[in-house]
């Protein structure tokens, strides 16, 4: 596909990443809608193209609100209209379009189900350089503009009391939901269940940039996102990859096993080792790993499908993470609107197996979830594109003054009620650290 015939592009040098990264998101707030996608310099994301990508305004979107059209086919041909980048979003609950299923709890921030749009500025980011493509003025004169707007610094982030903070289900009836679960893994209805509890913050004025900005720095994931349409938000510091597409190559990374960061080197080298022989996350991945390479191989050349890493150990701000890394040739029959199709929603945030777990999820949470687990990213000109999962992010929507959190874990047999709940609140630790602290 050819870039539009208007379209400008030009490179320059930068001194200092991180004066750069905050002159960009500054001037992008004067825009709508808007893309930022960090990977804060992580250096074990192994298969990361950009330290970053700033995409806004929008030349033209997709907004899909469950139209009779599925929501992947809608996807396919808006990339074949406009030829160009794209990028956006893809809510959990398209699920309800792939499968026999339905979303019938409460959904207190109403994004679409899927938004996609094409940027007037679309601006990459490397570790010495950006290169500007612009749709309008020419590169060295927005290149200008935006050292000389963005001079004044964003706010600092205020802070709430922790009481402010609520939760969806208690944790009592967190626990007994646990214990149900677990007795439909002793029945043989599923094998694990990602099942997830939601926070949330009424009558809450932010600054949404100004708590990404504090939420970012807190955090420092690989595939951090501040998203933008209209007057709701995402602030996202997720550490996981969906599903990248390189060519004919499909990455998917899922995340299973958690546990604390040390507070020395020593305690962490301990607490990594004892990761790492955990016989209930290795069983957690293990079973995701079974199942993504099942939804990869719905979209591959037979005998593609590998395991090019099982168990790895990934280190972030505030835990430890088992990661596995599955790899696959795209089948000629196969295009990229294809691979997220049969894919989605990504194993880690349901279970196995997959229909029978979302089914459950439906049952036993109390919040939809939207956004939540569903899956950021962009798609390139020629089709290839890369999307993190949307965990370890706040929703907000300006207009009710709403925030949410959701958060969650896969429960297999042996799993404990109480650490359960523990680890949810590890797991949330930086959201909490960027509202109260």
């Amino acid at each position: 596909m050819k870039e539009t015939i208007d379209q400008q592009k030009q490179t320059f040098k930068i001194t200092s990443l991180l004066k750069t990264k905050q002159q960009l998101f500054r001037w992008a707030q004067a825009f709508n809608p808007v893309c930022y996608l960090d990977s804060n310099s992580y250096g074990k994301q192994l298969y990361g193209a950009y330290e970053g990508l700033l995409a806004v305004g929008q030349q033209d979107q997709i907004l899909y609100n469950f139209n009779e059209k599925d929501p992947f086919t809608v996807l396919r041909n808006f990339h074949k209209k406009t030829g160009g980048w794209l990028f956006g979003y893809l809510s959990y609950d398209l699920k309800n379009k792939i499968e026999k299923l339905s979303s019938k709890n409460p959904d207190h921030v109403k994004l679409p189900e899927m938004h996609f749009f094409q940027p007037i500025y679309l601006i990459k980011i490397f570790r010495n350089k950006i290169e500007i493509i612009s749709q309008k003025e020419s590169p060295t004169e927005l290149w200008e503009t935006i050292q000389t707007t963005s001079n004044t610094p964003l706010p600092d982030a205020p802070t709430i009391t922790p009481d402010k903070i609520k939760s969806r289900i208690s944790k009592a009836n967190y626990l007994k939901t646990i214990s149900k679960i677990k007795n439909n893994l002793i029945l043989g209805d599923i094998y694990e269940m990602n099942f997830c509890q939601e926070f949330y913050v009424e009558h809450i004025d932010l600054d949404p940039a100004a708590l990404f900005k504090k939420f970012n720095k807190i955090s420092k994931a690989p595939f951090s996102t501040f998203y933008r349409l209209d007057k709701k938000y995402l602030l996202s510091a997720s550490p996981e990859r969906f599903l990248k597409k390189e060519g004919k190559k499909l990455i998917s990374q899922p995340i299973k096993g958690t546990i604390k960061r040390g507070k020395t080197t020593k305690e962490n080298k301990a607490l990594i080792q004892e990761l790492f022989e955990s016989k209930k996350d290795r069983s957690e991945n293990v079973m995701i790993v079974d199942l993504v390479r099942n939804d990869l191989s719905r979209t591959c050349l037979p005998g593609t499908v590998q395991v090019k890493e099982l168990f790895g150990i990934y280190p972030f701000a505030q835990v430890n993470h088992l990661i596995s890394t599955i790899t696959g040739t795209l089948a000629p029959s196969m295009d990229f609107a294809d691979a997220l199709k049969n894919a989605f929603p990504m194993g880690s945030m349901t279970g196995a197996p997959k229909i029978r777990s979302m089914e459950l999820i439906e049952a036993y949470e109390q919040s939809k979830r939207g956004l939540y687990s569903g899956a950021v990213g962009y798609i390139t000109p020629e089709a290839n594109f890369d999307f993190n999962v949307i965990i370890r992010s706040m929703l907000y929507d300006a207009s009710s003054r709403y925030l949410s959190f959701q958060v969650g874990g896969a429960i297999v047999n042996d799993s404990v009620p109480e650490l359960e709940y523990e680890e949810c609140l590890l797991k949330v630790a930086g959201i909490r650290n960027a509202l109260c602290k």
